[in-house]
């Protein structure tokens, strides 16, 4: 699968529309958008938002499309042995998309990949990206 494949399939994660309200959502690609590495909430909003919903409930607009509800993102933290958030588990996650077996099916895209795809010279902005969107789930954590 090539980038290009890579980030087109991980657009319609991106935007969901309804096609009625009788019928079964209909998830419709668009193409990666550009965001700042720098802003994690930047990249929520444009690359899980969708799926796992501005709060990060798992209820956002494309998740009644996929075949496994996504995750709520704000009980990771309490989820996790010791009730930690588990930073370095969800980097892999992000980078690598080890053990993402929830979905069912490849629902959720391997991250690194297409951040890379972004920024095709740069291994460091990449990274920074993993690392802010990580500070920001972090950030999401119910209290």
């Amino acid at each position: 699968m090539t980038i290009r494949q890579i980030t087109t399939f991980s657009a319609l994660l991106l935007a969901a529309c309804l096609a009625s309200a009788q019928e079964k959502p209909v998830i419709k690609t668009v193409p990666m958008k550009q965001t700042s590495p720098a802003s994690g909430k930047e990249m929520y909003t444009a690359y899980c938002a969708a799926c796992h919903g501005v709060d990060g409930k798992g209820t956002g607009p494309a998740a009644a499309a996929l075949k496994t509800p996504p995750a709520d993102l704000t009980t990771l933290a309490k989820r996790s042995e010791g009730g930690k958030y588990p930073r370095d588990h969800v980097a892999v996650l992000l980078s690598k998309g080890e053990g993402v077996t929830a979905h069912g099916t490849s629902d959720m895209p391997t991250w690194g990949p297409l951040f890379k795809s972004l920024d095709p010279n740069h291994d460091i902005a990449v990274q920074q990206r993993i690392k802010n969107l990580n500070d920001y789930l972090e950030s999401m954590q119910a209290k």
